[in-house]
């Protein structure tokens, strides 16, 4: 197993700086030991104008089936069928990825003291592989590292056997990249994209997987038009890792689309502690303390008042509390039992982990543990396990949702989810003008895409009641100002059973939305 990583350079930028970025002296050939055997990096040339450093890969074979029994656990499928006579010596696969994370280390973290702004800049490079396993050919080659920066993928098939051209090709090929581009990033790639190509792994795929592709794919995963396959053949197509990872990559594509930290993204948790009032979705002093009256109960009390007496009012026994955010409703629910099953689900694993302490889930009764359940869960995507109960609230959500992203969560939600009942909760935007301390023209939270007037919502919640076979009705939330309205809108969802046909609540038919006077700039969703 052999890759080769090329470079030039001048006499005032040498290409041996090489060398001080791979941490492996030009001079030298050292070994070094892997799992499956033994990494050797050895330098074929090493001058000013050019260098390249070679990476050959020995694999022990009996040491791949001590450590591998089979497909699923160390093994390729390859070396399942055939343990001691396969393609695992020569072709690139995970093996070559393990190596070169464990002998370049330090370079695929850009770390380099000696030489720091080389270890930042982009160099010229080429990398050879001479043999590649792809499944799904030449084209899958150039769809995984042509949008990665690469000026050249040269993905040649190689030949069953060239005194027999009728065999046809293998599902090798040989890569060549060449381009300018960071070190770290180019090796980063191989690491992910290696085993993706090969779509096998010779170890098998625990959780800590996840973070490994977070780590390898930053900067360029989070972007890359074929993230699902990727995500998905890296993770040897294991459905909750792979949706944990993709959730996780989309708030990476948030954060990276408007140069902010992911923790901004995903702030369904406030930093610091949260407010007096716990209102997931409205912070203190933004939007809780009106001018025109002093109230004993916070509006987020009130909200919570008003969803519980519709669902008590529904009949519900099973509540689902969708972009569920700290907890503070499921909670509440918890609280009657008349509310014999609660589900809360949020895109944002810090929310899910703060609620499980708010809830003290590791010390509740078996009885009362069988109540609750705390999932991940994206409300832009359809998803079975929201199926089955008998309502379902928003309370606070849509309007952390990009407009155009709006239908899907419809869709997923009231098409597919399907509760008897939804209440949904949304701001007024109406009523910002008495909040003494909001600046005219601002939404009430930095992470709200939109605030619709009483017109608009009701305009979005007819639409969807006929879509979906619902009828509406409409509840203020806290104090019912005469020109403005009241604070929060709440509309609650009854099932009719009188839904269009199918093909009307396709997320691509249902796009349209009503105008909004406020907007912010095109995210997807993030549930707060």
């Amino acid at each position: 197993m052999f890759l080769t990583i090329s470079t030039t350079g001048t006499p005032e930028r040498p290409a041996t700086d090489l060398g001080f970025l791979l941490h492996k002296h030009p001079d030298k050939a050292q070994a070094f030991s892997t799992s499956h055997g033994v990494a050797h990096v050895l330098y074929p040339e090493a001058s000013v104008e050019r260098c390249t450093a070679a990476l050959l890969l020995e694999i022990d074979p009996v040491a791949l089936v001590r450590r591998g029994k089979g497909k699923g656990r160390g093994g390729a499928p390859d070396a399942a069928l055939a343990q001691y006579v396969n393609d695992r010596p020569y072709a690139a696969s995970s093996l070559l990825a393990v190596a070169l994370s464990t002998v370049f280390k330090s370079a695929l973290r850009g770390v380099c003291k000696a030489l720091p702004e080389r270890a930042a800049e982009p160099l010229p490079l080429r990398i050879e592989v001479p043999a590649v396993p792809a499944r799904g050919g030449a084209e899958l080659v150039g769809s995984l590292f042509g949008p990665l920066g690469w000026t050249t993928v040269d993905a040649r098939p190689v030949a069953l056997d060239e005194a027999f051209p009728a065999w046809g090709e293998s599902r090798y090929v040989q890569l060549v990249l060449e381009g300018e581009l960071r070190l770290a990033d180019a090796l980063r790639q191989l690491y992910v994209l290696l085993p993706v190509l090969d779509d096998a792994k010779h170890y098998w795929v625990a959780p800590d997987e996840v973070e490994k592709l977070l780590r390898a794919g930053e900067g360029w995963l989070a972007d890359h038009p074929e993230r699902q396959l990727i995500t998905s053949r890296y993770l040897s197509r294991r459905w909750g890792l792979t949706k944990e990872a993709t959730n996780r990559l989309e708030l990476v594509r948030l954060a990276e689309a408007d140069d902010i930290d992911v923790e901004a993204i995903d702030n369904a948790v406030e930093d610091p502690a949260p407010e007096a009032d716990d209102a997931p979705a409205e912070t203190a002093g933004s939007a809780e303390t009106p001018t025109t009256a002093e109230r004993t109960v916070s509006l987020a009390e009130q909200r919570r008042d008003a969803i519980l007496t519709a669902l008590r009012d529904a009949g519900a026994a099973s509540v689902l509390d969708l972009g569920c955010g700290q907890g503070q409703l499921v909670q509440a629910l918890l609280k009657d039992v008349r509310f014999t099953k609660v589900v809360g689900a949020d895109v944002s694993v810090r929310a899910l982990t703060v609620a499980a302490r708010r809830l003290k889930v590791e010390r509740m009764s078996e009885r009362q543990a069988e109540r609750v359940r705390l999932m991940q869960s994206s409300l832009t995507y359809t998803d079975k396990r929201l199926k089955g109960h008998d309502a379902a609230v928003l309370s606070e959500v849509i309007e952390h949702v990009d407009l155009p992203r709006l239908p899907a969560l419809e869709y997923a939600v009231f098409g597919t989810a399907r509760p008897a009942t939804v209440v949904v909760t949304t701001p007024n935007v109406e009523y910002n003008v008495r909040w003494e301390t909001l600046p005219a023209g601002h939404v009430r939270h930095r992470d709200h895409r939109f605030e619709w007037t009483r017109a608009e919502f009701r305009a979005w919640a007819e639409k969807v009641a006929l879509r979906h076979g619902y009828a509406v009705r409409y509840v203020p939330v806290g104090p019912d100002d005469p020109e403005v309205g009241p604070p929060t809108q709440m509309a609650v969802f009854t099932v009719t059973g009188t839904e269009k046909p199918a093909k009307t609540t396709r997320p691509a038919e249902t796009a349209t939305t009503t105008t909004t006077t406020t907007t912010t700039t095109v995210k997807e969703e993030k549930a707060a």
